[in-house]
């Protein structure tokens, strides 16, 4: 009988064992690949800053040629506004499209001006941007193949019930979400109309500006 107990209190006590190794390993681990993934967003959020920093001086050479293309430079200010403001993950991603898609509308528009394309100081900013976007592109890939090892580390049983017990919780890919497209669009628009009231308000005279004002 006394033998029985103590066999199974040694059973007990190497089963604890056994559970606290594999649990502290499992926490260990997911806080590695959660330090990774925080890290690949740190990368990837200072490739989007400095290339909102480039937008500026590349409106402005643009804008010292172009005499009837001010919509689309009021596009790529606003997408840029808009990338600054927004907060969450998915926000961000859709801000970054709506960034590089009225970047490329502008291309598009200064290839109808030969005096831009020789512009030296635009092509080094186009040529910058141009990388820094490429860079965001593979920062992307990193950082969301670290999400997607993570999330299925938190949802695959043994390593599921650890993860819970800690508090570990699904952390979003850098992709553009409905809800974020949706938030985005309308900063976006929001933005825009603020720009067309300030032309429209520089325009009237002192006495209808008087009027105007609420």
């Amino acid at each position: 009988m006394v033998d029985a107990v103590i066999i199974l209190a040694a059973g007990i006590i190497l089963m604890t064992l056994k559970f606290s190794i594999f649990a502290l390993s499992t926490y260990n681990g997911l806080v590695r690949l959660r330090n990774e993934i925080l890290k690949a967003w740190a990368n990837i959020d200072v490739m989007l800053k400095q290339r909102t920093d480039e937008i500026p001086p590349l409106v402005s050479i643009v804008k010292g040629y172009m005499r009837h293309e001010s919509e689309v430079l009021t596009e790529v200010a606003k997408a840029r506004s808009t990338l600054e403001r927004v907060k969450s993950v998915g926000e961000k991603a859709a801000a970054d499209k709506l960034v590089s898609d009225t970047l490329k509308k502008l291309y598009a528009v200064v290839e109808g001006y030969p005096e831009i394309k020789a512009d030296k100081s635009f092509l080094k900013l186009q040529r910058r941007i141009t990388g820094l976007e490429n860079t965001i592109a593979d920062r992307r890939e990193l950082y969301n193949d670290a999400v997607t090892i993570y999330n299925t580390e938190i949802e695959t049983l043994p390593e599921r019930i650890i993860a819970k017990m800690a508090g570990f919780e699904r952390m979003p890919l850098f992709k553009a979400t409905k809800k974020g497209r949706k938030s985005v669009k309308v900063l976006f628009q929001k933005l825009k109309n603020t720009e067309t009231r300030s032309k429209v308000y520089s325009r009237l005279s002192p006495t209808s500006k008087k009027l105007a004002r609420p």
